[in-house]
């Protein structure tokens, strides 16, 4: 097959990489984040309704504010890696809906009822966060996705206005290989999946 990824291609973005704790004194530019965003964008969500929305802390500042709502645990790597990607997700997708699925223009009222928009906000914010991981690795950039943080300080300290919800953080930057622990295993297909 000529359009299969090449091994190398796999290697960085799954079976080479890992979750990174540690970060080198490396920046991640600007124009790398926007390069990101550009390649998770791609991702398929469920009719284009594209509700992630993510916060890139880089400053001191920015992720001072981000330190109350961190578990013991994720304070120390949280506060020195190079960025802090917050993905949250956008209750009010729906209004977005006109310019994302144009061939549809009732699609908005399918998310009239909150709990189906809660539910496919979170559902498909999940899945570009997810997306958001395997384009920071072709990027290059080593991440360090976790939950242990309180999301309803999150949500106070950056989307007091209730539309958006903090889902999960992201470390990026460039990691230090030095400090990795071994790799954990992983299910064997029989373990996790059946052919029916």
């Amino acid at each position: 097959m000529s359009n299969i990824l090449s091994d190398s291609g796999m290697d960085l973005i799954f079976r080479q990489a890992r979750t990174h704790n540690a970060w080198l004194d490396k920046p991640v530019s600007d124009v790398t984040l926007q390069a990101l965003h550009e390649l998770y964008r791609m991702g398929p969500t469920s009719a284009n309704c594209s509700p992630a929305r993510v916060l890139f802390l880089k400053s001191r500042e920015a992720k001072e504010r981000l330190a109350p709502a961190l578990s013991a645990g994720n304070l120390a790597k949280t506060m020195a890696a190079p960025v802090v990607a917050v993905i949250g997700y956008d209750l009010d997708f729906a209004r977005h809906l006109p310019k994302l699925f144009p061939h549809n223009p009732d699609a908005s009222n399918w998310f009239k009822d909150p709990r189906a928009a809660e539910t496919t906000a979170f559902r498909n914010g999940s899945l570009q966060g997810a997306y958001l991981i395997v384009a920071a690795r072709a990027l290059g950039l080593d991440c360090g996705p976790m939950s242990g943080f309180d999301n309803a300080k999150v949500d106070a300290a950056f989307f007091p206005d209730g539309k958006v919800r903090s889902n999960f953080l992201c470390n990026l930057g460039y990691g230090d290989r030095t400090k990795l622990r071994p790799r954990g295993p992983r299910l064997a297909f029989d373990e996790a999946c059946r052919i029916l």
